[in-house]
């Protein structure tokens, strides 16, 4: 099978008859899903008790102070669930795209955006800040708990030599089981009355608090450090055939790690400190893509990028209305669809076991 010659750092050698395939079919993936997360918003803005259509959805969009609508109704559209929409497709976005990164980086299937440790950093912060009463602070906590976990991570990891997928993993993992200790042991200490159904919210991965300071979080660094990412596809395809082979082909492989770790463990852990830890969309939807779309990373990244945003914004609002007037935490409905439908791809790919 004719393959590509190496032709400038970073790029992978992956079979033509891949490459054409792949891209034959990305570009009408890519506008699907790009529809169905237009048309998937747009029906968001009306589910809920308040019974706003479509058309009321849309001139609050588009017509603010509209007479046809009531304040109340554009408050609940653009001041409640706007913002929470936007945040979960940024959310969403974030987390696949890193998932795929991480993925290729490590070379292991089973990684995800939480694998250096970032989820339990921001625990422990988000943690600490609520149990103190400084509820205000919990996004910058967070993003500092996910920050020093990946600090953390990583020093441990080149301590113990070259860094490579496999010592990152296990460094990640005795970090990872660290904060949580911590974050349990303060839960455990200080949580009194209704402040245990808070902290357990928030560590079960919720965007019910997500307003237009969430939206002010996420959209800029998926802006700064996502798109970034989506340009790294050839990089990230010489890196399935291994560091020898990448080093090979050009690729300077402890930097361009290091470097691609600490994006996407910034754009994680800007991403956990408004959510919390959502599970199984890192994990789950580039695996999902992969048999839809091939393995080469130029149409993976965006296209997870895509699924990740439309499945965490259907998500979030069956969290939302199914259990109406309850709400449960979207992470409770991610891992009850993303567990079923990993273990479907883990039969359909015997291989990676």
């Amino acid at each position: 099978m004719a393959t590509h010659a190496a032709a400038g750092a970073g790029t992978a050698p992956v079979p033509e008859p891949d490459r054409i395939h792949s891209r034959s079919r990305a570009w009408p993936l890519a506008a699907l899903l790009a529809t169905a997360l237009a048309a998937a918003m747009l029906w968001a803005l009306t589910v809920g008790p308040a019974g706003l259509g479509p058309r009321a959805a849309w001139l609050a969009l588009v017509s603010p102070g509209n007479s046809a609508l009531s304040p109340i109704q554009e408050a609940i559209i653009r001041e409640l669930r706007l913002p929470r929409l936007l945040t979960a497709a940024a959310v969403g976005a974030g987390l696949a795209l890193c998932g795929a990164v991480i993925q290729a980086l490590t070379r292991n299937p089973l990684a995800d955006p939480y694998l250096l440790g970032l989820s339990s950093g921001a625990s422990l912060g988000a943690v600490s800040v609520l149990l103190l009463g400084f509820a205000v602070a919990l996004p910058a906590a967070a993003f500092a708990g996910a920050m020093l976990a990946m600090v953390l991570t990583l020093t441990l990891a080149g301590a113990l030599g070259t860094i490579t997928p496999t010592r990152t993993i296990l460094a990640g993992l005795a970090v990872s089981s660290l904060a949580a200790a911590g974050a349990s042991f303060i839960v455990f200490w200080t949580a009194q009355g209704d402040s245990y159904r808070e902290v357990l919210g928030w560590l079960m991965g919720s965007l019910a608090g997500a307003g237009w300071s969430s939206v002010g979080i996420t959209l800029p660094v998926l802006a700064v450090v996502g798109l970034p990412l989506l340009f790294c596809g050839r990089i990230l395809d010489a890196f399935a055939f291994g560091d020898t082979a990448a080093s090979a082909l050009g690729v300077p492989v402890p930097t361009v790690r290091w470097t691609l770790l600490g994006a996407t463990a910034l754009l994680t852990g800007a991403m956990v400190s408004v959510s919390g830890s959502i599970g199984f969309v890192g994990l789950v939807l580039p695996h999902a893509v992969r048999l839809v779309a091939g393995s080469g990373h130029r149409a993976l990244l965006p296209l997870s990028a895509l699924a990740g945003a439309l499945f965490l914004v259907l998500a979030d609002t069956a969290a939302r209305t199914v259990f109406e007037p309850r709400e449960i935490p979207v992470g409770i409905v991610t891992a009850l669809i993303g567990a079923p439908v990993f273990i479907v791809l883990l039969l359909r790919r015997r291989s990676i076991a």
